[in-house]
Order: C-alpha cells, then sequence, then structure tokens
C-alpha cells in the first residue's frame, strides 16, 4: 500500500491488509500515488502514465460510438472551414458597424417603409380573403359545413377589422415620429465615430466575459465545497452523506444571492465603463485632447469613486429576479397540479416582475451615465436621468424600437450570412456528409460576436441619447452656451429649430448654460 485511505469505512485503515475482507472493501492494487492539487484540496495521479491511459480509454469510448464519432471527426475535418466561418463572422460584424454608420440614413427609412407595407399587405389580403369567401356561392356547400363557412367568414372580418386598426394606430405612430426617427439615424452616426475614437470599447464585451467565467468558476468550487461540509455520516445502503446542520445549511442561501448580485455587478461595470468612456468622448470639444486611453480612465474613476454605486444599482436588479426565479421555480412544480385561476396569477407576477426587471435595468443604465456626467449617488443620478428619460419620452420609445430592431436585424443578417456560407463551403466535404456540428458552432459563434458587437453599440447610442438631451437642455449654441454636440447632430437641431419657427414656435426653449445635472455634482 501506498497510504492512501481508499477502502470502505467498514474497513479499519489497521486492517487493510490483515483483513481478509480487504479483497472486497478495498480497491484493487495498486493503487496509484497521488497527490494534493494546490487550491483545490483534491487528490490527482502523481505518475503521467494514468493520464494516458485515461485519454486512451477516451479515444476508446469515441471510436466505439458511431455517432460521437462522425461527429467529432467532422468538427476536426472541417476545423479549417470553422476557423474561417468564425474569422468571416466577426469580420462582418465590423464591416456591419461601419454600414450602419454611413447608410444609416437609408437603413431606418427602408426598415420603416418596409415596416408599413407588410402592414398595408398583410391587412389587404385579409379583406381580399375576406371579400372572396363573401362571394362564394353558398349553394353548392352542404348544410353541415354552411355554418362552419360562416363562422370562418366572421372570423376573417374580425382580422380584417383588427388589422385595419393596428394598420391605422401604426400609420399615425410613424406620422408622429417621422421627425424623431431622424435623431436616430443622427445618433446611429455619431456612435459610429465613437468606435473610431475608442477603439477598445469593441473587445469589452470579451473582457466582461473572461470576469463573469472566472467569477462562475469560482461559484461552483464554492459550492461543491460546501456540499461536502458538515459531519460525514454512512447511511443505510453502506455510502455516505454529508449532514449540514445549524446555520450552515442555509448557506447555499446566501450563495446563490451572491451569484445573482454579482453577476449583475460585473455587468453593471462594463455598463458604467462604456457609459464613462462616451461621456468623456462626448464632452470634449476637441476631440484631438481625448485622453490617450479613456477606457482605462473610466474605469479607473469606477474603482476610485464609483464602486458602491454599481453595488446599489445591482442589488436593486437582483432584488427583483429572485422572486421572479422563485415563482418560476413554483410555476415549474406546480405544473399540471394548479388551477387555472392560480396558473394566471402566477404568469402575470412573472410578467410583471420580468417588465420592472428591464425597466430598472434600462434606468439603471442611465443612472451610471448620470453619475459619470455628474459624479453624483445612485439614487440622485437615477432621479435626474429618469426626468430627462420622461421629458424625451417619444424620442426614447423611438430610438428603442427603431434602433433595436435595426440591431436585432443586424444580428439575424450575420448568423444568416455566416450559415449560409458554411453551408455552401461544407456541402463540397464529400469526406463528411453529416455537417451538423461544425454548422451549430458556426451559428453560435456569429449569433455571440454579433450580439458582442452591437450590444455594445445600442449602449453606446444610449449614452449618446441622454448626452444629447442634456446637451439640448441647458445650451442653445449661442456664444458662451454652444453646444457639445457632434455637426451630424447640430444639423439635427437646427432642422427641428427651423420646422418650429416655420410653426410659430420659436427657437428651442428653456435655453441655459451646461451644468450638471444636480447642482453642487462636478463634471466627470
Amino acid at each position: 500500500m501506498n497510504g492512501s485511505a481508499l477502502c470502505s469505512y467498514n474497513l479499519k485503515p489497521s486492517e487493510y491488509t490483515t483483513s481478509s475482507k480487504s479483497s472486497v472493501l478495498c480497491p484493487k492494487l495498486p493503487v496509484p500515488a497521488s497527490a494534493p492539487i494546490p487550491f483545490f484540496h483534491r487528490c490527482a495521479p502523481v505518475n503521467i502514465s494514468c493520464y494516458a491511459k485515461f485519454a486512451e480509454a477516451l479515444i476508446t469510448f469515441v471510436s466505439d460510438n458511431s455517432v460521437l464519432h462522425r461527429l467529432i471527426s467532422g468538427v476536426m475535418t472541417n476545423k479549417e472551414i470553422i476557423l474561417g466561418l468564425c474569422l468571416l463572422s466577426l469580420v462582418l460584424s465590423m464591416i456591419l458597424m461601419v454600414i450602419i454608420r454611413y447608410i444609416s440614413r437609408v437603413l431606418v427609412w427602408i426598415l420603416t417603409i418596409l415596416v408599413i407595407l407588410g402592414a398595408l399587405g398583410g391587412t389587404g389580403v385579409l379583406w381580399w380573403l375576406y371579400a372572396k369567401q363573401r362571394r362564394s356561392p353558398k349553394e353548392t356547400v352542404i348544410p353541415e359545413q354552411l355554418q362552419i363557412a360562416e363562422d370562418n367568414l366572421r372570423a376573417l372580418l374580425i382580422y380584417a377589422i383588427s388589422a385595419t386598426v393596428f394598420t391605422v394606430i401604426l400609420f399615425l405612430i410613424m406620422l408622429v415620429m417621422r421627425k424623431r426617427v431622424a435623431l436616430t439615424i443622427a445618433l446611429f452616426h455619431v456612435a459610429g465615430k465613437v468606435f473610431i475614437h475608442l477603439p477598445l470599447l469593441v473587445f469589452q464585451p470579451f473582457w466582461t466575459f473572461f470576469a463573469l467565467v472566472l467569477f462562475w468558476v469560482y461559484w461552483i468550487m464554492t459550492l461543491l465545497f460546501l456540499g461536502t461540509t458538515g459531519s460525514a455520516v454512512q447511511n443505510d445502503q453502506g455510502f455516505v452523506e454529508f449532514k449540514i446542520t445549524g446555520p450552515l445549511q442555509y448557506m447555499w442561501w446566501y450563495h446563490v444571492v451572491g451569484l445573482i448580485w454579482i453577476s449583475e455587478f460585473i455587468l453593471a461595470c462594463q455598463q458604467m465603463t462604456v457609459a464613462g468612456a462616451v461621456v468623456t468622448y462626448y464632452f470634449t470639444r476637441d476631440k484631438r485632447n481625448l485622453p490617450f486611453t479613456p477606457i482605462l480612465a473610466s474605469v479607473n474613476r469606477l474603482i476610485r469613486y464609483h464602486l458602491g454605486t454599481v453595488a446599489k444599482g445591482s442589488f436593486i436588479i437582483t432584488l427583483v429576479k429572485i422572486p421572479r426565479m422563485i415563482l418560476m421555480y413554483i410555476h415549474s412544480q406546480l405544473k399540471g397540479k394548479e388551477n387555472a385561476c392560480a396558473r394566471c396569477v402566477l404568469k402575470s407576477c412573472i410578467c410583471c416582475l420580468w417588465c420592472l426587471e428591464k425597466c430598472l435595468n434600462y434606468l439603471n443604465q442611465n443612472a451610471y451615465t448620470a453619475t459619470a456626467i455628474n459624479s453624483t449617488n445612485f439614487c440622485t443620478s437615477a432621479k435626474d436621468a429618469f426626468v430627462i428619460l420622461v421629458e424625451n419620452a417619444l424620442r426614447v420609445a423611438t430610438i428603442n424600437t427603431v434602433g433595436d430592431f435595426m440591431l436585432f436585424l443586424g444580428k439575424v443578417l450575420i448568423v444568416c450570412s455566416t450559415g449560409l456560407a458554411g453551408i455552401m463551403l461544407l456541402n463540397y466535404q464529400q469526406d463528411y456528409t453529416v455537417w451538423v456540428l461544425p454548422l451549430i458552432i458556426v451559428c453560435l459563434f456569429a449569433f455571440l460576436v454579433a450580439h458582442c458587437f452591437l450590444s455594445i453599440y445600442e449602449m453606446v447610442v444610449d449614452v449618446l441619447f441622454l448626452c444629447f438631451a442634456i446637451d439640448t437642455k441647458y445650451n442653445d449654441g449661442s456664444p458662451g452656451r454652444e453646444f457639445y454636440m457632434d455637426k451630424v447632430l447640430m444639423e439635427f437641431v437646427e432642422n427641428s429649430r427651423k420646422a418650429m419657427k416655420e410653426a410659430g414656435k420659436g427657437g428651442v426653449a428653456d435655453a441655459r448654460e451646461l451644468k450638471p445635472m444636480a447642482s453642487g455634482a462636478s463634471s466627470a
């Protein structure tokens, strides 16, 4: 023996070599010599040949499993194509960001026209089907199907009327927001310039994902340690269970709350970092005087001054997310057992909490932007950001509908383009016909890359909008009250002024000198 106590608990260590039960209750000899792994408190074989045997067993398993063998062989055979397609998705994402900047005006109007034409076309088809069904002769219909035909005709009429009402409402909304769509176009154009001056913003999601992975690995390790705490007790089947008593048995609740809170904290740090860098860009008149690394400067301000703000904002999200998860767990456990009323109440509560969580996420992001501008605490920043958002409710609605839908279509476009290229390339691989797994890997990577790029783009647009709203609220462009905004946004403001003067409303009202949203705060 090598001193390893690996036998059953029924056998005392002193009987390992003397008792006849050792051949049954102890592992077969020789037991490989093991050594503890630093930091993990686990033992691993010292001899490298053990790992070679494990690899040999894994290869044997893969060779024996025909389906797994074909899948893995497909990945290995097409590894060059997979790598090339992943690189293609990265290039397409960068090209799309450039395209959005330079043809944002055409892209937004094309999308708006397609939505209106789609609504008009759908409504016209419904009315055409209703008219055709109504003109069809009823004498040829047997009496048993006459009632069904009348019900279908009535349903078509209801659908056609509903579609007409929806189309009219949509057209009126587009008519009201047509001037505000120009602001979305200008913000997308300026966001492209931000990425030119701050190229490291593109890599921000990767650092955040890396930090989340490190934390999740640590969380799982701690969870495993919690599972083996307490006293070891042998059960009726001869196995050992760890019985946890006292306050330690409730520690996993604390651990779960920590998972949600710290994950939200890491995501909030990313939002604060992006907000700080974009605010620095916006409120710097001469872009040549930007700091050498605005992102690192934003990280420095975050660590020195705003960690409490980020912690408070992420904790508020945690307070909403935990009840929603508990209700979802209760709903899954009672599935099929609760009555219709209870099921409706549970789903309504889950939906309301989800909507509240999304609203708080959006408010938190704008609160971080206000904190980056004014260096105020979380509550003050959230209040100031909320006032600005309410004053510009229609603009916010336009940006969050048109802008977000454009970015969603961009993600779909990149995934579809990469997937189509993958199908065309993999189809020429005659040695391997089942290329489902390589294609899934490529599409998932393409969506991840597109989401990372375009989600940061969306975040930059939201920060720019709040900066623009504050700029126009406290400045009018006159000497001593000059705007900080880009020329593209200034053109939008000038066009709005001309439209207001033509309507007899004068210029921009309530124009004052730019100052912090909260008195006594310093500008970041």
